[in-house]
């Protein structure tokens, strides 16, 4: 008896493990605990399964899958977010196993209301989701597909023209088609392999011809970046202090400025023109505690640190809180023994004898920096705040650094350069090279820092300019606009490494740096329409139908 002529407890069963072994095996397509680099060939095949289930599977069945798909896979996937908080692994499986929800009864609607074409809407409305998925409060771009290909370099340097969007699409199309066909066996459908493929051939032949023209492209542009002479050559130290994050208080502070100190002044040996730290490597503000003076020690610390900042003959940059005075019409401290305190995520330049220059992060991590519905779940809130989670405020102004000596610079912080859209409005407002100051030390996993750097690659790609890594603890490195990253220093371990970074000053920006995310767009509306007129059309064929009767 075919596994599908009667549904039951059977066909169910063999859904679930075929979803569960699907999402497992789609982990590892990225850097995780099976390869620290990952498997990404895995990415251009993985998801088969999945399309084969939604395609045969109830409509009943669907959003539960969904949940279940997504669950799996972000626990496995994110499995290292155990070691930054027992919540962190549990929010984010519930959260994007709730995003597909949604998106598995769109994917099931695409197969049933296009007959012959679902496939084709489902490549469409899967790229449209995980542009979508990253773009509201909890909005999350680890785990896309196209992010496990960043080892390709020849297949992603079409990502200059329409992101890691265009490539989405790309490796989801052959995963839709033979997805259907893959279903269509289970169900008992005999139709061989070879006849499939052919009556599909309309498809196939232009689906060629565009993944043909993806590698002469890809190959062509990897010629032209190696052959590319830079405007200038930027000698940059970075210093890997490789601190625990979790430890605070004055001792560990001092302790971490004095490695930081020592490291820097090692490096000046090679004469470098910039020496860069991580995200808040130095931990007391700068701002607070030389403003308002409200702890002396910490604040002779915070002077000595300032003093060596000023002190150096080239430019230092690195991370700091910057921490103001939330209610100006009280002091510093609160009757109740409270700061009255707000704080931002900020990275600070030193250049001849002054800080020149601040940057506040624009996105923050959600439910860990920023949670914007305490009215509205103040029980979640409370619970949040309960487990040792504090706030920081948002910054608004995408800051180019500037040196004397005429390089420009964003700074994009943490998981900012996850985000396309951020890199691409640096680059638009006049940054020639992108500095990543990241601290991914509190993962305690290679592969955490290296999915970081893996979607890190795909900025230098779509921008085609050089991106400097400056981490507490890895992946520390240069990632040319090739997406070739070189040289990364071994992470978990202290030390310092001179980069010569190339910087390219061409005002030609790609069309991913001038329009960003235009085929994520269009891929949105694409979905929604083409489900309304699917819908529409099934909706007159019933109509029909019955006026026969």
């Amino acid at each position: 008896m075919n596994l599908y002529e009667k549904r039951g407890l059977k066909s169910y069963g063999f859904e679930v493990i075929l979803l569960i072994t699907t999402a497992v095996v789609f982990s590892f397509a990225f850097p995780g605990f099976l390869s620290e680099k990952g498997l990404g060939v895995l990415g251009f095949f993985a998801l088969i399964p999945l399309f084969a289930v939604i395609r045969n599977t109830s409509w009943p069945a669907v959003p539960i899958y969904g949940f279940l798909f997504g669950f799996t896979f972000y626990t496995c996937f994110n499995y290292w977010l155990s070691t930054f908080h027992p919540l962190a692994i549990l929010i984010v499986p519930i959260i994007k196993g709730g995003e597909m929800i949604a998106l598995f009864p769109a994917l099931k609607a695409a197969d049933k209301l296009f007959k012959r074409h679902g496939y084709l809407v489902q490549a469409i409305i899967w790229t449209a989701y995980t542009y979508l998925g990253q773009t509201w409060f909890a909005g999350y771009p680890y785990g896309t597909v196209a992010y496990s290909a960043y080892q390709f370099l020849p297949f992603i340097q079409i990502a200059d023209l329409g992101g890691i969007w265009i490539i989405n699409l790309i490796m989801m199309v052959p995963q839709t088609l033979v997805g259907r066909y893959v279903g269509d066996v289970i169900a008992g459908k005999r139709e061989s392999f070879q006849s499939f493929i052919r009556s599909y051939l309309y498809t196939i032949i232009p689906y060629g011809v565009v993944l043909l023209a993806t590698f002469i492209y890809g190959f062509v542009m990897l010629g032209i970046w190696n052959r590319e002479v830079p405007d200038k050559i930027w000698r940059v130290a970075t210093v890997q202090h490789s601190a625990d994050s979790w430890k605070g208080g004055y001792e560990t502070y001092k302790r971490n400025f004095n490695n930081l100190r020592t490291m820097s002044l090692q490096a000046l040996q090679e004469k470098p023109d910039m020496i860069i730290w991580s995200e808040t490597a130095f931990v007391p503000s700068v701002y607070w505690h030389t403003t308002y003076k409200t702890d002396e020690e910490t604040g002779k610390l915070v002077d000595e640190f300032v003093a060596f900042g000023k002190s150096l003959p080239v430019p230092l940059l690195t991370g700091n809180p910057e921490g103001l005075v939330k209610d100006e019409s009280k002091p510093p401290l609160n009757e109740d023994g409270s700061w009255n305190r707000k704080d931002y995520n900020t990275v600070i330049m030193f250049e001849n004898g002054e800080i020149k220059e601040t940057y506040r992060k624009q996105h923050l991590v959600p439910f860990t920096e920023h949670f914007p519905y305490e009215k509205q779940m103040p029980w979640l809130y409370n619970l949040l705040l309960a487990n040792d989670y504090n706030w920081w405020e948002t910054g608004y102004d995408p800051v180019v650094f500037e040196t004397d000596s005429g390089v420009t610079f964003s700074t994009p912080i943490c998981f900012e350069d996850v985000f396309g859209y951020l890199t691409a409005g640096f680059v638009r407002n006049g940054a020639d090279v992108i500095v990543n100051m990241t601290n991914d030390s509190w993962s305690g996993a290679v592969s955490a820092e290296m999915q970081h750097l893996a979607m890190a690659v795909f900025r230098s790609v779509e921008t085609k300019k050089t991106t400097v890594r400056g981490t507490n603890s890895g992946m520390t490195c240069v990632i040319e606009p090739s997406g070739k990253i070189v040289d990364p220093m071994k992470p978990f371990t202290k030390g310092w490494k001179i980069y010569d970074v190339p910087v390219f000053t061409n005002e030609d920006d790609t069309l991913y740096t001038r329009h960003d995310d235009w085929f994520a767009f269009v891929t949105i509306y694409l979905s929604f329409g083409l489900l309304a007129i699917g819908a529409v059309r099934a909706l007159l064929y019933h109509i029909r139908a019955k006026q026969k009767k």
